[in-house]
């Protein structure tokens, strides 16, 4: 028997043994589609107000139960490397705007089935691209023209103008309750609104999640909620200037330490003379104290001192002992005593309190608080003025901030502390959200954060389009008629362009449970009539005009949406091959009986 030794060749020969290559349109570009399609087909039944909630565990064991989408795709942990650039593009969404993800992943899914199609149909993925390059652009020039007329122009400050604005993107994900919601984002946005808009940080708006309740006892603080009690008595301060100390209220320790090692009296004797010289040294005085703090060996050595007539030199380190002592208790009180002459009545602490500190904290009437992460402690230093100090020491009128009151209460059975400053110029706002269930509260808290980057995103563009999708079908009408004036075959990819629209109304009737079909078909006929303000109303199940709805998307959303929606397919598209080297590492572990590999 004769073996033959074949040679590699071709890509095999190039790269290591293990690797994987797949190219061609059935192996690369349909397959990458088909698990694009995949995603969006998660996050589309999660669309919209009436959109179904997704129960997502995590490689923590961590339970999520949320219809976010951005939430769901960041936590499903997403391999497939096409998948990985729809998941990408709606991070990307995320951070820009803070809503509309899930048209993101949605509408590039669709996109990507449309392309599918026509790739069966013979037109090759370059085509697909330019018709769908062609579109967007297009979809852009007519999203400009559909805006509000006199919608560029608004107060912020306007209570009812922003509720107008964020109601749809809070409605989106907890719908029924977007009224109560969008009322209380409103006022924590306007309280801590800059003098120029364009600036407002969303870090300034914070939420406090406490169990028990419900919405309606809900609350806006203008200030700070912090999840812990004060340290000692006093619970409650009025009107107070703060003091703020990053490295804690303590007596530092001393950064030398000498060590001499005593073994008998006869050696105490030895350096007897220098007691009365006056030369006792640091290292000296250090060791026999730590030796006087050692109960067990203390009555030996004393009874050892006794016998060998060395009275005098124990009384000595008595009185010594306690002279420090006393010296270190006047430190601390003149430090605490300066702390409280300068006017403060509030002191809070970044690091440890000390048991002597608090004690004179509380003989001058002194309120103190720990705050232990650094980034509360920042906005503390935002929400009162104050200047944090890196040590105990007298502060300057210049580092005091002030508050209008701090109180310590209790709700829901957790104590929280709560620090009110409602004079003008504040920079921090709190959202106390009540709630049955930590889920709960979770969802709740994601749809203020959606209503706080929707007030961001209105401060910098403050139009608005047609919501509950009629800008989608007028896109559609307008894109679909763009696509017969091209004589190329990028017509057909213009024309599935327009179509793709077309799953925004339908996703949103089916998640209602309504006929899809009829909704499109009279969508299209108001639309064709000139009504180019013509949506869904969901409550009732018909076409209805968003001016009498009040329902309205940023512009601003959708553009960034759209944008990256296509940017996303096409770059897909324009993947032909597929090549993965040897995964790096030994053997994997095997898994314990009853666990799967995720």
């Amino acid at each position: 028997m004769v073996g033959f030794n074949i040679q590699p060749y071709g890509m095999q020969s190039m790269l290591k043994e293990g690797h994987k290559h797949l190219s061609g349109l059935d192996e690369a570009v349909l397959k990458n589609i088909d698990a694009c399609k995949q995603l969006s087909t998660i996050t589309r039944t999660s669309l919209g107000p009436n959109g179904m909630n997704k129960m997502v565990i995590n490689h923590l064991d961590k339970l999520f139960v949320t219809n976010d989408a951005a939430t769901i795709v960041n936590e499903l942990e997403v391999q497939h490397p096409a998948a990985k650039v729809l998941v990408l593009a709606g991070k990307a969404q995320q951070e820009e705007i803070g809503d509309g993800a899930n048209l993101t992943i949605s509408f590039a899914g669709e996109l990507l089935q449309g392309a599918e199609e026509l790739i069966r149909m013979g037109l090759h993925p370059s085509e697909i691209i330019s018709g769908y390059t062609k579109a967007i652009n297009k979809t852009v020039e007519i999203l400009d023209e559909l805006v509000e007329k006199g919608s560029e122009n608004m107060d912020v400050r306007d209570k009812e103008q922003v509720i107008t604005r964020m109601k749809a993107a809070v409605a989106s994900k907890q719908f029924g309750q977007e009224d109560t919601i969008c009322s209380l984002v409103a006022d924590a946005c306007i309280q801590v609104c800059p003098k120029n808009p364009a600036n407002f940080n969303v870090d300034n708006v914070r939420v406090a999640k406490l169990l028990g309740g419900g919405l309606h006892n809900s609350t806006v603080v203008r200030g700070m909620v912090l999840k812990n009690d004060a340290v000692g008595t006093i619970k409650r301060m009025e009107k107070a200037k703060v003091a703020v100390f990053a490295g804690g209220v303590d007596t530092s320790a001393t950064e030398t330490k000498g060590t001499v090692l005593i073994h008998t009296a006869e050696q105490d004797c030895k350096i007897y003379p220098l007691f009365e010289c006056g030369g006792l040294s640091i290292c000296v005085w250090n060791k026999l104290e730590q030796v006087y703090s050692h109960q067990n060996f203390g009555m030996v050595y004393i009874r050892s001192c006794l016998l060998h007539g060395c009275a005098l030199l124990f009384l000595y380190i008595l009185l010594n002992i306690e002279m420090c002592k006393v010296l270190e208790e006047a430190k601390v009180e003149e430090l605490i005593k300066a702390v409280a002459d300068s006017g403060a009545k509030v002191i809070v602490s970044g690091g440890a309190v000390g048991e002597m500190a608090l004690h004179f904290c509380e003989r001058y009437k002194l309120m103190v608080l720990k705050i232990s992460s650094k980034f509360e402690l920042r906005r503390f230093c935002r929400t009162t003025g104050s200047v944090a100090m890196l040590k105990l020491s007298q502060p300057n009128p210049d580092d005091l901030g002030y508050v209008d009151s701090v109180s310590v209460k209790e709700i829901g059975g957790v104590t929280v502390t709560i620090v009110k400053n409602e004079g003008g110029g504040n920079s921090v706002s709190t959202v106390v959200l009540r709630g049955s269930t930590d889920s709960v509260l979770d969802d709740l808290e994601r749809a203020v954060d959606d209503g706080v980057n929707t007030y961001k995103a209105m401060c910098r563009d403050s139009r608005i389009v047609p919501g509950a999708a009629a800008t989608e079908i007028e896109l559609a009408k307008r894109v679909k008629d763009f696509s017969f004036k091209e004589t190329g075959l990028d017509q057909y990819a213009i024309a599935k362009f327009a179509e793709s629209f077309e799953m925004i109304p339908r996703t949103l009737a089916e998640n209602a449970g309504l006929n899809a079909m009829e909704i499109i078909s009279s969508l299209y006929a108001e639309h064709a009539s000139g009504n180019t303000k013509v949506g869904i109303d969901l409550e009732e199940g018909a076409c209805k005009d968003v001016t009498t709805m009040h329902v309205w998307d940023l512009h601003v959303t959708k553009f960034f949406a759209l944008k990256y929606a296509a940017d996303a397919a096409c770059t897909v598209l324009r993947v032909d091959q597929i090549i993965m080297a040897k995964p790096a590492g030994g053997p994997r572990r095997e898994q314990p009986a009853g666990m799967d590999e995720d």
